[in-house]
């Protein structure tokens, strides 16, 4: 990936977040010209510069709400990491135009901007949410893949294309620091149901793929990554078994409590729909999902497969789970229990 970053400057909006920060420490290590760090998050500013020392960061605090900055802070800008966003499915249900303003409004003054300053590649991040969305966060994030991969239709030099994936291991926000914390303080553990279960990546793996995509970037492609799956009561009982000891507790005395689905919350995740079957190519470590109308109204690209494939097969409802070894294997591996 070198030929690809170095030398180039590099817009990340959401650097400071989970995965823009580690967006940045990637791109860092193939000695780009500069990377612009792009979020409204003046703490985040602050911590990324104490964790990364790089005199090719530049921080721009900003809003991607604010046409006329994120106008300002792409010009001369190469390539676009677009991270940027609201995240949380039950604050996007409370607060749901908030959630338009940046993830739709904000999406669209990227992408506007990067058509006027002649950007060479825009990449999206977006999510399994997005698929047969039934709450605010993930129609909100479907609307963003839109207005992404739909950008190139007409007159346009900036080639834009987006990234699916599930739930990143450890990230902010995420079940992992939770769980963590509560078994700390000895419990309980908090469930919302025995039968949730979601595709993960772990963050470098993500991001990995996510240059890899900027890399093999084609016009309003999506590219859907692979990943395992996993039951969240077997992660949260493997962290208790493991984890419980090492902050003075037994394992048999941390309850678990079951609170329900939150707002907007989906028992099982799908990486992509039975009508975009029609459009997608299989290769080893992703999907790409092409643009129907690109691709000529209706007219797709098949998958190279022998037998066509169901959309159950990339649901987590109907996918094999990991063990509960197997599970603990990759906390290990993945320093997650250290």
């Amino acid at each position: 990936m070198k030929d690809m970053f170095e030398g180039k400057d590099i817009l990340v909006t959401g650097g400071c977040g989970s995965i823009g920060r580690e967006i940045v420490k990637q791109l860092l290590k193939f000695n780009p010209i500069r990377v612009r760090v792009f979020d409204n998050n003046e703490d985040g500013h602050f911590r990324l510069n104490q964790e990364v020392k790089s005199s090719a960061i530049r921080n721009l605090i900003g809003d991607i709400r604010d046409r006329e900055r994120v106008r300002r802070a792409m010009r001369g800008v190469d390539i676009v990491f677009h991270a940027a966003a609201l995240k949380h499915v039950p604050f996007c249900e409370y607060n749901p135009f908030e959630a338009v303003n940046t993830n739709v409004i904000g999406t669209k003054n990227l992408v506007d901007a990067a058509i006027s300053e002649n950007i060479e590649r825009f990449i999206g991040i977006s999510t399994d949410k997005a698929v047969n969305p039934i709450n605010t966060m993930g129609a909100t994030k479907l609307l963003s893949e839109k207005i992404i991969t739909n950008a190139p239709v007409g007159v346009s030099k900036t080639v834009f294309c987006c990234v699916r994936f599930g739930n990143v291991l450890n990230s902010n926000g995420s079940v992992i620091p939770i769980f963590k914390k509560q078994i700390k303080e000895g419990g309980p553990i908090t469930i919302t149901s025995d039968k949730m279960t979601r595709f993960f990546m772990d963050m470098p793996e993500a991001v990995n793929l996510v240059l890899k995509a900027a890399e093999q970037a084609q016009r309003g492609a999506t590219f859907i990554f692979k990943m395992k799956t996993i039951k969240i009561t077997d992660l949260a009982e493997v962290m208790v078994e493991e984890m419980a000891p090492k902050y003075g507790h037994k394992a048999k005395d941390i309850k678990f409590e079951t609170i329900g689905v939150r707002p907007g919350e989906k028992i099982s995740e799908a990486l992509m729909t039975k009508e975009e079957l029609d459009f997608v190519t299989e290769l080893d470590d992703m999907f790409i999902l092409y643009n129907s109308i690109l691709s000529g109204y209706g007219k797709g690209k098949k998958l190279k497969r022998k037998t066509d494939l169901d959309h159950h097969d990339y649901d987590t409802g109907f996918q094999p789970l990991l063990d509960k070894k197997e599970i603990k294997k990759i906390l290990y591996e993945k320093k997650i229990i250290p």
